[in-house]
């Protein structure tokens, strides 16, 4: 095992400390190697410290400026810095560089989502859906962009898909029944608010959906 894989496997342990250590060893031997850089910055980024992060993984990128897993690393730190649009641009070179993880399209989407781009996130949240098929996380997320796309005969079928999944997942069920109510089904979006609440009581908006759906019912 090389001194990557181990400090990798520390990382996992929660051996923050002999990992950095390590991987600061694989820098000083191989200084012209970027997948150092690029698993130091992914420590960094796990660690919350951004700004050192984000200088490993250019660093990466100055050594080898086709390091896809480097440009996905920038996104990271982007993203969780809500900086959506440098987030997007760094994820789409981690794409254009070879990346072909459902990880990435699915947070491309995602930094789209939080740009209000709900249409332009489908494209890349359906790739994810199709690289991880029992992702409840990415199949929720792929129907809620179509949803907010006003795709709604699209939208109940995969909301339809993460029950299949999962089927107490109470925010699918929630999104169901507004469905229901825009198809004027009001004895079904009560049934999907009810048992959303009943998976999970404090769901705020399907508490607001049941009482619109009872009122409707008087």
């Amino acid at each position: 095992m090389n001194k990557i894989s181990e400090a990798v496997n520390l990382m996992k342990e929660n051996k923050y400390e002999e990992a950095a250590q390590l991987f600061n060893e694989y820098i000083e031997e191989n200084p012209n190697d970027p997948v150092g850089f690029v698993n130091f910055g992914n420590l960094l980024l796990h660690l919350g410290d951004h700004e050192h992060a984000v200088s490993f993984f250019e660093r990466a990128i100055t050594l080898d400026n086709k390091a896809a897993t480097a440009y996905y690393g920038l996104g990271n730190v982007y993203f969780e810095k809500e900086d959506f649009s440098k987030a997007q641009q760094n994820f789409l070179e981690a794409i254009k560089n070879g990346l072909e993880e459902a990880d990435v399209y699915f947070m491309l989407g995602m930094a789209h989502q939080n740009q209000q781009q709900f249409r332009l996130a489908i494209p890349y949240l359906l790739r994810a859906k199709e690289l991880s098929p029992k992702d409840v996380e990415v199949t929720f997320q792929y129907g809620l962009a179509l949803a907010q796309s006003e795709l709604l005969s699209e939208a109940k079928e995969v909301f339809e898909t993460v029950l299949n999944l999962n089927k107490e997942h109470s925010d699918a069920l929630y999104n169901l029944g507004v469905i229901a109510l825009y198809e004027e089904n009001v004895t079904k979006a009560l049934d999907c608010f009810k048992q959303a609440l009943e998976f999970d009581p404090s769901h705020v908006l399907a508490a607001n959906g049941k009482r619109v759906a009872e009122e409707a019912l008087i």
